[in-house]
């Protein structure tokens, strides 16, 4: 079975659609103006996969606009204030690269885990949550990134 990451398979697009099903829950909730929250563990994986996919170098063939992020000094950090959940997006190679850390970045996003996965996919907006450094930043990568 074909899939974008390496040893993904039947495993891939269970994890793929479990994550699309959360999102038009999520849609579904907030068109009625209801609160939405997710198991906090999903929630972060749901953050883990759409960095997973978000940041696969085939974007720049098909959004070359995606290039306009990478320059020195860009990084950004998304931190979940309910749990343990840190993720740090490094825009600063020739690639976007991300890795689970809590590190000091140029802008700092902190929100519960599931309004951070709602933020990065274009569920809710940025404002109101907590940025740190960088809100600019944070708005300029939202504006680029097509995956959400």
């Amino acid at each position: 079975m074909w899939c974008p990451l390496a040893g993904g398979g039947s495993a891939f697009y269970a994890r793929r659609f479990a994550h699309e099903t959360a999102m038009h829950r999520a849609d579904a909730a907030l068109a009625l103006g209801l609160g939405y929250t997710l198991e906090p563990d999903f929630a972060a994986d749901g953050i883990d996969e759409w960095m997973e996919l978000g940041c696969m170098p085939f974007h720049f063939e098909v959004h070359p606009w995606m290039r306009e992020l990478l320059a020195p000094g860009r990084t950004i950090g998304l931190h979940a204030t309910d749990t343990d959940g840190h993720w740090l997006l490094d825009l600063t190679g020739d690639v976007i690269a991300w890795r689970r850390a809590d590190w000091r970045a140029a802008a700092e996003v902190r929100a519960p885990v599931t309004d951070l996965l709602l933020t990065i996919c274009r569920r809710r907006p940025v404002a109101g949550l907590d940025i740190i450094g960088d809100a600019k930043l944070v708005d300029f990568w939202l504006d680029r990134v097509p995956f959400g």
